[in-house]
């Protein structure tokens, strides 16, 4: 049986952002759930398979063009979780951060590196040597 656009999206979602994910597609039910289908079927579905590129390079475009972008912080904070997720260390995390400062500025990096700490507190993850 060929596995659907949703199908093949749901499975990623999971992969990648697992519980966050899926909390941001239920917090749309009641309100847009067409928006919902959107993300697991497009973005999911269609854009996150492609081979081209790896899981981890595609969580730190993302995290890098949600903390450019500003505004965007609990979309920040779910896939700063699903950096972890594939693997990503957190110190490529804040490094990738702080290649941004040139080209966005103190405060959007600031911005992602105080909800890369609420992330990395609550995943009990010490960065100090």
């Amino acid at each position: 049986m060929k596995q659907t656009r949703f199908d093949k999206g749901i499975e990623q979602l999971r992969k990648i952002d697992g519980v966050g994910g899926e909390n941001v597609i239920k917090s749309l039910e009641d309100v847009a759930p067409d928006v919902g289908k959107y993300i697991i079927e497009f973005a999911f579905g269609d854009i996150y398979p492609r081979s081209e590129l790896s899981l981890q390079e595609r969580e730190m475009i993302t995290i890098t063009s949600l903390l450019t972008a500003g505004g965007c912080e609990p979309q920040l904070e779910v896939h700063i979780n699903g950096s972890l997720n594939v693997g990503i260390a957190p110190e490529k995390i804040i490094e990738t951060f702080i290649q941004c400062i040139p080209y966005t500025g103190f405060p959007k990096v600031l911005n992602g590196i105080f909800v890369a700490k609420k992330i990395f507190a609550e995943r009990k993850i010490n960065l100090t040597k």
